[in-house]
């Protein structure tokens, strides 16, 4: 009963319960956060993945830009419908290399977190220019002035650098490299080798069918990457975490 009694004073005191109250949810997210910082492998390491390509990396700025994640989660959760409707469940070290993540469970179109390869470069396209003319029921708004939108790389360098700051290991090589790279992904008749060499994988040709790189090249060079660094056939989850 003392226990009690000390405990109204509590809650006739507003001030003091505030104060109470906010010392507890400090106690309580220290001792859920804190541990976390001294953990090397809180995100499992998995085969495959690497920092996206510059172009790659544009396109998901536009992305965010655009506002796409409003719409669209990137999180399959470990749900029978959600599995087989999207794919494997969403691993944290898919997203160990975006600033920020894009994960959520609000969707008004469908999740993209598997995307990459689902559809073909024209498909994409198509939606972009008129959502309407691929998915009849979509309300989706149309993003047409995207391929009028001429790409200049001059500070993709700086952009990579930026994230090299966050943790993200883009090499000096990558960084120095940067623009050449960004303009071998959409142009076929650049050498691409070098950007293979530096991002395993990386897909390269005219994206948009267009000249030049436009902000829809490097749009559709992002969708069609969600989702496929890791070789989920071979993927095996360490089950000693």
């Amino acid at each position: 009963m003392a226990i009690l009694d000390h405990h109204k004073i509590l809650e006739k005191n507003a001030t003091l319960l505030l104060v109470f109250s906010f010392l507890v949810v400090t106690i309580g997210g220290i001792v859920q956060i804190a541990p976390l910082f001294y953990l090397e492998n809180t995100i499992e390491k998995v085969e495959g993945m690497r920092p996206y390509t510059p172009l790659e990396l544009t396109g998901r700025d536009i992305y965010v830009r655009e506002g796409c994640y409003v719409c669209h989660s990137q999180m399959i959760r470990p749900m029978r419908d959600e599995v087989e409707r999207y794919g494997h469940y969403s691993l944290a070290a898919e997203s160990m290399y975006d600033h920020p993540f894009q994960w959520g469970s609000k969707r008004t179109g469908p999740d993209l977190a598997r995307v990459g390869g689902r559809y073909s470069d024209e498909w994409h396209i198509d939606h972009l220019n008129d959502p309407r003319s691929v998915v009849p029921e979509s309300i989706m708004p149309a993003y047409s002035f995207l391929r009028h939108r001429q790409i200049d790389p001059t500070y993709i360098s700086d952009r990579l650098t930026a994230d090299s700051r966050v943790g993200v290991p883009y090499t000096e090589d990558m960084i120095t490299e940067a623009r050449a790279d960004f303009l071998a992904q959409a142009d076929p008749d650049l050498d691409a080798s070098g950007l293979q060499e530096r991002y395993p994988g990386a897909q390269a040709r005219n994206f948009d069918r267009q000249a030049g790189v436009t902000e829809m090249d490097a749009l559709i060079a992002y969708l069609q990457v969600m989702g496929t660094m890791v070789d989920f056939s071979t993927f095996q989850p360490d089950e000693h975490r």
